[in-house]
């Protein structure tokens, strides 16, 4: 078994994110992994083979641990006014660094398949870009917290702002509705807001074109899975060719 890999899912609250990493874990399954599903399909043997029987793993951030999730109830809930924007990237890097402890990193080291809603990326944008904190500090606390962990692949899903943000901010008021539960803290900030955040996605994508596959417009679900399948596929056939090497 290969050492494991590491696929992330970036982009705004309202992105897709959560949907496609679903629907990303069901096609990989029906794929040979998980050790369930038939075999790889002929065209896909020298991508799947390697990772037939691999076992999935589906986490997100903040949250994914029992002390994530109650980091993620705290940044994400409304009610946590005056939250300093230093405070609020340290609490991101805890929570991260707890997940890539007791879940990513032995994931990996098992050779499995991590798949994970947010990362790094995440806080690069939000708070170095949308809170203006900048892109060096928080490189440097990914590299001193986080061991410098890089994922394999990063799928940055950038549909318009405005679509984004109406879909977030209805899902959170039926989650809310539904469970009581608020996460709305970031969704009333104000569009300049995110504006920030998304160019600073889309300089993380031109910096590092070799890990993030940048995925972009109001596209249908289908749509977007067919696209992150061919990026997942290029990914596992580069994998591939560096095992056999």
């Amino acid at each position: 078994m290969p050492h494991g890999l590491f696929i992330t899912l970036e982009g705004l609250d309202g992105s897709g994110k959560t949907t496609q990493i679903k629907r990303l874990a069901a096609w990989l399954k029906m794929r040979g992994t998980s050790g369930s599903g038939p075999a790889p399909r002929a065209e896909h043997d020298s991508a799947f083979n390697a990772w037939e029987g691999a076992e999935l793993v589906v986490t997100r951030q903040p949250g994914g641990t029992a002390t994530g999730d109650r980091i993620r109830e705290l940044l994400l809930d409304s009610r946590s006014t005056g939250l300093a924007p230093m405070t609020e990237m340290a609490l991101m890097f805890a929570d991260r660094a707890q997940a890539i402890g007791e879940v990513i990193q032995p994931a990996l080291e098992a050779g499995k398949i991590v798949l994970c809603d947010r990362f790094t990326d995440s806080t690069e944008a939000y708070q170095g870009g949308g809170r203006q904190l900048g892109s060096q500090t928080v490189l440097e606390l990914h590299r001193l917290l986080c061991g410098n962990l890089q994922p394999d692949l990063t799928l940055l899903l950038l549909p318009s702002i405005e679509a984004s943000l109406e879909r977030a901010r209805r899902r959170n008021q039926a989650v809310e509705a539904r469970t009581g539960k608020d996460e709305n803290r970031f969704e009333q900030e104000q569009e300049a807001f995110f504006r920030r955040v998304d160019e600073k996605y889309r300089e993380i994508a031109a910096r590092e074109p070799q890990r993030v596959v940048l995925i972009e417009g109001d596209l249908y679900i289908g749509e977007v899975h067919e696209k992150i399948v061919q990026a997942v596929t290029s990914c596992l056939q580069r994998q591939a060719v560096g095992a056999n090497n």
